[in-house]
């Protein structure tokens, strides 16, 4: 980790919202605001016609492009090697477009504070490795140097042990506080719990869904009215992109309505047709009422790994927008015994506790100490965090029952605290093997094709003549920020293969080049 001159802030790259947040000179977590005056941007990217960039463009700007012009929840293929978008002859892939999402939050903040150099990044807590590595890359694309990624959850318990007054205070002798934080987002959902005291935050347990978000609550009542409109006129709106992309705004302001009402109406306009529908919140409780249940079924599995019994908790920590819906607050409620605290601003908390996070490392590098006064360098400079691995890590090996089969040896099981390094030996399959192939599986199932297989490696240049059953070491590390790193050593010769992953996915480090002097030429509104 090495720090540039400019200022640090930490960033929230979120599916539906993205937000920025610095430490100001006083200690005190800030979001700065767009240029529209917001403290929130939406994630959304219009690649216009005549050569153009708008992120977060207004209703009616975005109603002058080609709905494929329009990017959205692109968070959801972070790492995806076989996504990209072709705009202006060039195939742009997701860390790009986050890049200028990025982008857009860096230029309107550096209006406000000045030049912006560093960064901490968030991260739902069950991204693997392959999309930790694409936001790293995203934000280097963007002219960002990106100090650390924090999970989104250790993100929100820095924000709130700030704003309870208890963060780096080791004169407040209190006893340990156990909460859950339950984190859902517009694309991604996670549920952790964490202990802490004012100096220690230690995560017990975590888990999650990078593919359940609000965008999927949207999806119900964008369905529902478009088979309403079908019944009627018969013909579906969803086939024209353009109708499809319309009523998705109007159904997502009908759900956002019915966090404060108990009903609303939807209008569908489709070639020339329309079809005013109501809607109550009994309706839509209905028609989302498993995605809650899913929801409902990872929190109550998390706190029986974490070993905590929920009427125990301290608080239960809403970050998110999609938290507003009741039925969220009700479900949490029945679960923990107690109503969730809604004293942190669940859109806000996650970038502020990047900030925070990140005047920490700060802190802790002795860096430009009058930028924030000494009296809470010191309380930053005492804090430390302890996280756990979200997905279980191994190697794909022959089985010992069966040596035609291939399963995933699971060396680091899920929930384990990190940073941690493990070793472990195994033995070659055949005589006169010339290379070991070893290959790196996250996922915590036995087949290994039910896995996410997230790059591999060789020992190359085995000692002639090697027997089978020769022994070969294979190590393991999680960093404190989730980032893996192997090595395997063949022992009869000593032949050592430690090598940063080459992953099968995402971008090769020339890509991150050229897409960042690429990014350089787009100049975004």
């Amino acid at each position: 980790m090495k720090f540039l001159d400019g200022q640090t802030v930490g960033i929230d790259l979120g599916t539906t919202y993205s937000a920025i947040a610095r430490m100001t000179p006083e200690g005190r977590p800030e979001s700065l605001l767009n240029s529209d005056g917001r403290n929130i941007t939406p994630s959304v990217v219009l690649l216009g016609e005549d050569g153009q960039i708008v992120v977060g463009p207004s209703f009616e700007r975005a109603s002058q492009e080609a709905p494929d012009h329009i990017i959205e929840a692109v968070k959801r293929q972070m790492g995806n090697k076989n996504f990209y978008v072709v705009y202006q002859n060039k195939k742009l892939s997701a860390e790009f477009i986050s890049a200028l999402i990025m982008k857009k939050l860096k230029q309107d903040a550096e209006k406000t504070i000045g030049p912006i150099a560093n960064a901490v990044i968030t991260v739902p807590y069950y991204f693997n490795d392959v999309r930790r590595k694409a936001t790293q890359d995203a934000g280097r694309i963007a002219g960002l140097n990106v100090i650390d990624i924090i999970n989104e959850p250790t993100a929100a318990t820095l924000a709130y042990a700030w704003m309870k007054g208890e963060l780096g205070r080791a004169d407040l002798k209190q006893e340990a506080k156990t909460i859950l934080v339950y984190d859902l987002g517009g694309g991604t959902f996670d549920v952790t719990v964490v202990r802490y005291t004012p100096t220690q935050f230690r995560v017990l347990a975590t888990d999650g869904d990078v593919m359940l978000g609000g965008i999927d609550w949207t999806k119900r009542i964008t369905d529902h009215v478009s088979e309403q409109f079908a019944r009627k006129f018969g013909e579906d709106p969803r086939q024209d992109p353009e109708s499809l992309r319309n009523i998705s705004l109007e159904c997502e302001d009908a759900k956002r309505a019915m966090s404060t009402k108990t009903q609303t109406t939807v209008n569908v306009y489709h070639h020339g047709k329309t079809l005013t529908l109501g809607l109550t919140r009994a309706d839509f409780e209905r028609m989302t009422g498993d995605l809650v249940q899913r929801t409902c079924d990872t929190t109550e599995l998390v706190l029986q790994q974490a070993g905590v019994d929920p009427k125990t908790l301290a608080e239960v920590v809403l970050v998110g927008g999609s938290t507003y819906m009741p039925a969220v607050e009700r479900m949490l409620t029945d679960i923990c015994g107690r109503q969730p605290s809604r004293e942190l601003r669940p859109e806000e908390a996650v970038a502020q506790g990047a900030a925070i996070h990140a005047a920490i490392l700060e802190a802790r590098e002795n860096r430009d100490s009058t930028r924030i006064g000494a009296v809470v360098m010191k309380r930053l400079k005492a804090v430390s965090t302890s996280d756990v691995n979200s997905h279980a890590l191994g190697i794909k090996i022959t089985s010992p029952d069966d040596r035609s089969r291939k399963i995933n040896h699971i060396m680091i099981p899920r929930n384990t605290p990190i940073p941690y390094t493990i070793s472990q030996r195994f033995v070659t399959n055949s005589a006169n093997q010339k290379t070991i192939h070893v290959y790196i599986l996250q996922g915590e199932a036995k087949e290994p094709n039910a896995c996410t297989q997230i790059g591999d490696f060789l020992v190359s240049d085995l000692p002639p003549d090697l027997p089978a059953g020769s022994p070969v070491e294979v190590s393991l590390n999680f960093d404190a920020s989730g980032r893996i790193t192997a090595t395997a050593k063949e022992l009869t010769g000593n032949r050592v293969a430690t090598t940063e992953i080459l992953r099968d996915s995402g971008l090769t480090e020339q890509n991150v080049d050229a897409f960042e002097v690429l990014a350089k030429d787009y100049q975004v509104e």
